[in-house]
Order: C-alpha cells, then structure tokens, then sequence
C-alpha cells in the first residue's frame, strides 16, 4: 500500500535523486523486487541513470531523512535513481502495465526532479 508521506527528492554528486526505498514505496513495490528488477535489466540503466551510493553518502542520506533508518542496519548499499531512472525503474519494477493515467503523486515526483 502506498505511504503518503511526501517522497524526498534529495541532491547527491550534484543531481537531484531518488533513492531506491522511496522510488520503491512511489510505485508501491518491495525495495528489493525494485532493485531486483533493475539488476535484471543493467543494460537499460547507465551509469547517468543510477548509482550506488558510497558508505558515506549512505550515512548522510539517514542522517537527512529519519524515515530511513532501517537502512543503517542494511550491509546493501542503496542505489539514486536520476529522473530518467526513476522513469526506467518504473517500467522495469511494474508488475502489470503502466496505467494509462498513473496518480498525481508520481507525475509530482517527475516534475520536481525536472525543475532541480
């Protein structure tokens, strides 16, 4: 079920960034069937798309967002997704079509990562 706390859009390596828990929670998908699917499909996220984050960016990212602490007990490092990321980890995470209409939250998301 989708969470309706506000997602972050926070800037890591100069980009405005999602990361992979609240992308996860966005499209209403366990953070590890989002980074499973991405693993399945590499060849579609360069480099410019997504990355890991180092022990130390991880460490600031929970530091920002409180909501995030499980991921101090996580030994994986979390990945940021770009806005055409974000986008690509969406076709790659849907279980069934991308609706035709999806709900204003995401196209928000879309719009915020844009303006950065």
């Amino acid at each position: 079920m989708r969470d309706s706390a506000p997602i972050p859009i926070l800037n890591l390596r100069g980009l405005p960034v999602l990361i992979d828990a609240d992308l996860a929670r966005l499209y209403a998908v366990p953070t590890k069937r989002l980074n499973e699917q991405v693993r399945r499909n590499q060849n579609r996220f360069p480099a410019d798309f997504r990355f890991e984050l180092t022990p130390q960016e991880k460490s600031e990212v929970i530091t920002k967002c409180d909501y995030l602490q499980n991921l101090k007990f996580s030994k994986a490092l979390p990945h940021a997704f770009t806005e055409h990321g974000a986008l690509m980890a969406a076709n790659a995470a849907a279980a069934t079509p991308i609706e035709k209409d999806p709900p204003p939250d995401r196209l928000q998301v879309r719009g915020k990562l844009r303006n950065r």
